[in-house]
């Protein structure tokens, strides 16, 4: 979807919440729903909206925010060097003059783009004295690497920094370490995890902290909303669909702004904390909750 029209709605909806979870909900639309390029980013002002967010007090939308930033930022330059490359190609298939040309023939130029890795940068890590250590301080080189335009230097520098980290906190280069760079790697490369990538190459995440995160803590801020549903729904489901719910007008849906609720109450924590309020909407089935 790309209509401005439908984009400016959204904008003015995330513009108009305060609730962090109905503005993760909105953040999420527009990363799922939207392609863009850098015309439509200004005239919608989707830009301008998404990017005072990454500063916002709740984690999950700052997180979601700089995502969606990111997101956006790939897009409009992938925009950009396809069209310098269709103006490439263009060029490469007007006749030139030569023998062959002088036969009627022509002969495109191929273009192509293939992942960063080490071998492609003619990056061979050595020094550490140990074969180990270097094959994954490359390997750690290639998940880094694969889609960014760093310079090489300094993605080398990270991953290095990266794999003293995982071999400090593991001890040697043990199963349990060569598991450890594997699970980076993975993460790393993620293709629908490129803030990852983009932060421990920027230092905003140190490699000291990469290397103790877990795949959960790796996970891009979309996944873990979606792990989140997840477990909230499974506490919905926990709570028994015969426990009697009670209709109300008191609350208001943060997905389609209708008031005809459904609502339960639950003491979920310890008998001297409030009790959570689960709220379905009627209108839509959206859920959430509250203490």
């Amino acid at each position: 979807m790309s209509d401005v029209a439908e984009l400016k709605k959204l904008v003015k909806q995330l513009q108009g919440v305060s609730n962090a979870s109905d503005i993760v909900n909105i953040l999420s639309l527009l990363k799922r729903d939207f392609q863009v390029n850098e015309a439509i980013l200004r005239e919608s002002k989707a830009g301008l909206a998404v990017g005072k967010l990454r500063n916002h007090d709740s984690i999950e939308v700052s997180g979601a925010a700089k995502e969606l930033v990111r997101k956006w930022k790939t897009e409009v330059e992938k925009a950009k060097q396809q069209t310098a490359i269709s103006s490439q190609a263009a060029k490469a298939l007007v006749p030139r003059k030569s023998s062959t040309a002088s036969h009627g023939a022509i002969t495109p130029t191929t273009i192509s783009k293939t992942a960063r890795t080490a071998k492609s940068d003619g990056i061979k890590v050595s020094g550490t004295g140990d074969t180990t250590r270097d094959k994954c301080a490359e390997l750690l080189y290639d998940g880094l690497a694969c889609d960014s335009g760093a310079p090489t230097e300094l993605i080398l520098q990270r991953a290095k920094a990266v794999e003293v980290a995982v071999l400090r906190d593991i001890g040697s280069t043990s199963a349990a370490y060569k598991s450890k760079v594997r699970s980076l790697f993975v993460n790393l490369k993620d293709k629908n995890n490129p803030g990852l990538r983009e932060d421990v190459v920027s230092g905003e995440i140190s490699a000291e902290k990469l290397a103790k995160m877990t795949a959960s803590d790796m996970a891009s801020a979309e996944r873990k909303a979606a792990d989140d549903k997840i477990k909230q729904d499974n506490l919905f489901a926990s709570l028994g669909a015969e426990e009697q719910q009670a209709e109300t007008d008191a609350f208001q849906c943060g997905r389609c702004k209708e008031r005809k609720c459904r609502y339960r109450q639950a003491q979920t924590r310890s008998a001297d904390e409030p009790m959570t309020t689960f709220v379905t909407c009627v209108n839509c089935g959206n859920r959430w909750k509250f203490s």
